[in-house]
């Protein structure tokens, strides 16, 4: 495989896997807009009724984060994006978690950002990285 092409940048995999038209991460899984290290006060930012009854993380019905606005795959954007969870802050377009999230979802899920595995692409297939 030829390896004179250029690696897209974690910005350009930003603009490859577009998160307002994506939305897959927020409902990929009730576990997964937990709480970690966030500081009591970044917690007080978030509105009551999106935070679920253990406290635990956000509020999710059917795996879908409360805070989702929108249609997976489609348009999306987050009702609280300045003051999300940490672990929703650390999901990278592109990234493993992204990927996994959009296989799940039945969108495309190739990543353009791994120079480890020849091309530079890789893909997603029954929530396993390739």
């Amino acid at each position: 495989m030829p390896h004179d092409r250029p690696f897209l940048t974690l910005l350009d995999a930003s603009a490859a896997f577009d998160c307002q038209s994506c939305g897959a991460c927020c409902a990929y899984s009730a576990d997964w807009p937990r709480f970690s290290t966030e500081e009591d006060a970044e917690l007080d930012r978030i509105p009551d009724e999106l935070v679920a009854t253990d406290l635990s993380g956000m509020r999710c019905e059917d795996g879908r984060c409360t805070a989702l606005r929108g249609e997976v795959g489609k348009q999306t954007a987050c009702a609280i994006y300045e003051a999300r969870p940490h672990v929703c802050r650390a999901c990278m377009p592109g990234g493993d978690d992204c990927l996994m999230a959009r296989a799940a979802h039945g969108l495309a899920a190739e990543s353009v950002i791994s120079p480890s595995r020849g091309d530079g692409r890789e893909a997603v297939r029954g929530g396993r990285l390739t």
